[in-house]
């Protein structure tokens, strides 16, 4: 019988979660290949041949420490890969390079046969949209907290004005810097009918009636192992603070642990993590996915076993 091959874990060069799970498939005698494909080069080097009358891709991938046949690919670990910039080529050189990497290295990366992927990136990227986070969330059966997406001013003050309170959340998380270098973000911010103007028709913004909320709960789910854990701050938006964070192991209300582990099998998702909100009945409310989010410090701070859980799915390969 063939041994099965190795895992491939594609992420960034300090990426410690995925450090936590290399190890741990190291202790089970797992073989990896890590990599990023900002490597492509003379560090990371890859051939896919198509047509044959095996599974296609067919082909191999190299790093200067290892070496895999894409075909043997187990299973991948996508976790924070990034792209090359080609930064010493004119604008438009730069941006032709990158989508070469993006749709050759990348494609073949979607592509792999025979192959579990934890999580396939065309997934996730379809599972971070927002709106269909919101329209699944409701179909499962989640309670979702009145919300509006809308760039017309006038249905932003309505809404804002039909609801006690309410929040303004960005749609979609993006890196971003002043002209000084110094590095921003949004968090979750109440805003009120006057603070919205004109400039609200510019793109599309998410507002959402504020949850009477006494803590959070993010949900850890890998394969059939769901892992809640309730997080105390006292803050709208726990990520501002994480020094103001206790945390503690939760247990889900009778059945919501098949309903995230259904939500996230209609995306065609391996793991998530989910974070809703606890109101003072100890009712919880939909707030969003993460496809790919950070759990490392949360095993840290519970010893949860979700490294293992991560490995699990991983060392098993595709589902037959």
């Amino acid at each position: 019988m063939t041994e099965p091959g190795p895992v491939a874990v594609v992420t960034e060069v300090d990426d410690i979660t995925a450090d936590m799970v290399i190890t741990e498939l190291n202790e089970r005698g797992v073989p990896v290949v890590r990599f990023d494909p900002s490597d492509v080069g003379d560090h990371l080097l890859f051939s896919a041949r198509f047509g044959a009358d095996t599974a296609s891709p067919a082909g191999h991938l190299r790093t200067p420490s290892r070496a895999t046949s894409l075909e043997g690919v187990r299973a991948v670990y996508w976790r924070r890969p990034t792209w090359p910039h080609f930064d010493h080529l004119d604008d438009a050189d730069a941006r032709y390079a990158a989508a070469q990497v993006r749709h050759g290295l990348g494609g073949t990366l979607y592509a792999l046969p025979n192959c579990r992927y934890v999580n396939h990136p065309l997934r996730n990227h379809t599972a971070e949209h927002k709106p269909l986070q919101l329209a699944a969330a409701e179909r499962f059966g989640l309670t979702v907290p009145p919300t509006l997406i809308s760039n017309d001013l006038g249905d932003v003050r309505a809404f804002i004005a039909a609801h006690d309170q309410v929040i303004y959340k960005a749609l979609r998380w993006t890196p971003y810097r002043r002209a000084d270098g110094v590095g921003l973000t949004t968090w979750a911010e109440p805003v009120t009918a006057d603070e919205v103007d004109e400039s609200v028709s510019v793109v599309p913004h998410l507002f959402q009636a504020r949850v009477d909320k006494v803590a959070d709960l993010r949900v850890v789910v890998a394969g059939d192992q769901v892992f809640p854990v309730r997080i105390d701050s006292g803050l709208l938006d726990w990520r501002a603070d994480y020094d103001a964070l206790t945390y503690q192991v939760a247990a889900l209300p009778d059945g919501m642990d098949k309903a995230l582990i259904a939500y996230l099998e209609h995306f065609g998702l391996a793991s998530g993590s989910f974070d809703l909100a606890i109101d003072r009945d100890g009712r919880l409310h939909w707030l969003e996915l993460n496809p790919n989010g950070q759990w490392g410090w949360l095993e840290d701070k519970t010893g949860l076993p979700i490294t293992a859980a991560f490995a699990d799915l991983l060392e098993q390969g595709a589902a037959p």
